[in-house]
């Protein structure tokens, strides 16, 4: 019988289980992958701010790099450089950060077992192929699997491959929009230390493979490394409690639902779980559980609704509605000063410039106004 036991290795999953192990629970991690970290479908983008709230300091072979630019592509080709020198982003190496929260969950007492699937989660226990595992409070960290079961229209195919390519090196982190090759989405660039790059494509309703193969083509000569595939959740929060279990990061549609990005979102989901298990076990009131979800929301729920209301806007643009956009905002360079972590300020400060909220309002109606507010 253990006090916790977390089903999924992710960063949420391993920040839970070093909060509760550091209250002195016994606390067990079961991974199905044969290694913490993998596959890693992340882009790895975080601002170090957020990595200070989380505990995790990067190791030696996290490769960290700082990110001092960004740029947006058009359909049409055009260019919208955006300065985020000011924003301290980092791109780092997941599955080394990934295991960076696995050894602080080990430290902190935590038992991690690679390897070993779970088959199903419940209140107060996990399946596995071996029989169940016993415990007081039970903690779904699996990813969107689940989720997406229930609501599908929140699930994007994306595809991620590292390539070795000529032409990321010294180039700025890259997204390029185009509503008929990546409905809903984008594809991306983000180079990493020694010429390699994170390369992807997603949208619905496509081969995300078929996608991000014709991208690499066009873009020139390139060596891929790793390929990985996986569905990102784009479609918010959901149930912080399945069954009488806890969820948390994917499993609770803790992705941002812009980008699908969830070190800080999801990883503070686990931290916040964590804590408020270690309460509830403590005390015996239930009143204390309730805490993680409270306090999840508290910090990121408004950031959550807006960046909503941007997803909408995005799959509802066509082709000359986003070079509408670009061409309201103009060639040049912009200053990303707002919080790279609640990044809706940013993109509604872009979009307020030189009359492209008139474009917003129309594709978002009474909408808007939330957006902006």
């Amino acid at each position: 019988m253990y006090d916790v036991a977390v089903a999924g290795g992710s960063i949420a999953g391993l920040l839970c289980a070093r909060e509760a192990a550091s209250s002195g629970l016994s606390v067990v991690v079961l991974e199905e992958d044969h290694e913490i970290g993998t596959p890693d479908h992340c882009g790895g983008l975080v601002s170090s701010e957020a990595l200070g709230e989380l505990g995790l300091v990067p190791g030696p072979g996290a490769a960290v790099r700082a990110v001092q630019s960004a740029r947006l592509r058009s359909p049409g080709g055009k260019v919208i450089d955006v300065d985020s020198s000011a924003q301290n982003v980092l791109g780092v190496d997941r599955r080394a950060l990934d295991k960076q929260a696995a050894l602080q969950a080990q430290r902190a007492g935590a038992e991690i077992r690679a390897g070993v699937r779970c088959t199903a989660v419940h209140k107060n226990s996990l399946g596995t192929v071996s029989g169940p595992i016993p415990c007081k409070v039970a903690v779904d960290a699996r990813g969107l699997a689940p989720l997406a079961l229930k609501d599908p229209s929140g699930v994007v195919p994306s595809a991620q491959y590292e390539v070795y390519a000529d032409w990321t090196e010294g180039t700025p982190v890259e997204v390029i929009l185009d509503s008929a090759k990546y409905p809903g989405f984008f594809a991306w660039v983000i180079p990493s230390a020694g010429g390699s790059a994170k390369v992807g494509a997603a949208g619905r309703g496509i081969n995300a493979g078929r996608a991000l193969g014709d991208f690499l083509k066009s873009r020139g000569r390139h060596s891929i490394l790793r390929r990985v595939y996986a569905p990102l959740w784009t479609g918010g929060p959901a149930d912080e409690f399945i069954d009488g279990a806890v969820a948390v990061g994917d499993a609770a549609g803790q992705a941002k639902p812009t980008t699908s990005g969830g070190i800080y979102t999801c990883g503070m989901g686990g931290v916040l779980a964590g804590r408020a298990i270690a309460s509830y076990i403590a005390t015996g009131e239930l009143s204390r559980l309730q805490e993680y979800p409270d306090n999840w929301k508290k910090r990121f729920g408004k950031e959550f609704a807006r960046q909503m209301l941007l997803r909408r806007l995005l799959e509802r643009m066509d082709n000359a509605a986003i070079d509408g956009l670009f061409d309201s905002v103009g060639p040049g360079s912009l200053a990303g000063d707002s919080d790279f972590d609640f990044h809706t300020d940013s993109i509604v400060g872009l979009l307020g410039l030189r009359g492209s909220l008139r474009a917003v309002r129309a594709v978002l109606g009474g909408e808007a106004r939330k957006l902006l507010g």
